[in-house]
């Protein structure tokens, strides 16, 4: 497989933050922003970028409401974006040749 496999690679997980939300995200499900700021240690606004070129790609959902007063984002994979990360995954894995 090797080089053929490299335009499988998707460049919209691709990215650093982007492939750090999604590895979480593929773990736990669900995370509120916080969180994720948190455990990703990146800015609001980079987070925010990153966030919204997932979710125009249909990988994440993300749901804002209020609790407590206070505004609550919760961010969840969508399983198009499950699918996608299985996919990019399996492409990184025959890129490297771990996979036949």
């Amino acid at each position: 497989m090797g080089l053929a496999d490299l335009g499988r690679i998707d460049e919209v997980i691709h990215g650093r933050m982007r492939l750090g939300i999604m590895v979480y995200l593929a773990d736990v499900q669900t995370a509120d922003f916080t969180e994720l700021k948190t455990v990703l240690e990146a800015t609001q606004g980079n987070l925010s970028v990153h966030l919204k070129k997932l979710e125009e790609a249909g990988y994440v959902g993300i749901d804002k409401s209020f609790k407590d007063n206070k505004p609550l984002t919760r961010i969840a994979i969508t399983p198009e974006g499950r699918a996608a990360f299985s996919a990019y995954l399996d492409a990184l894995g025959r890129l490297i040749g771990g996979k036949a």
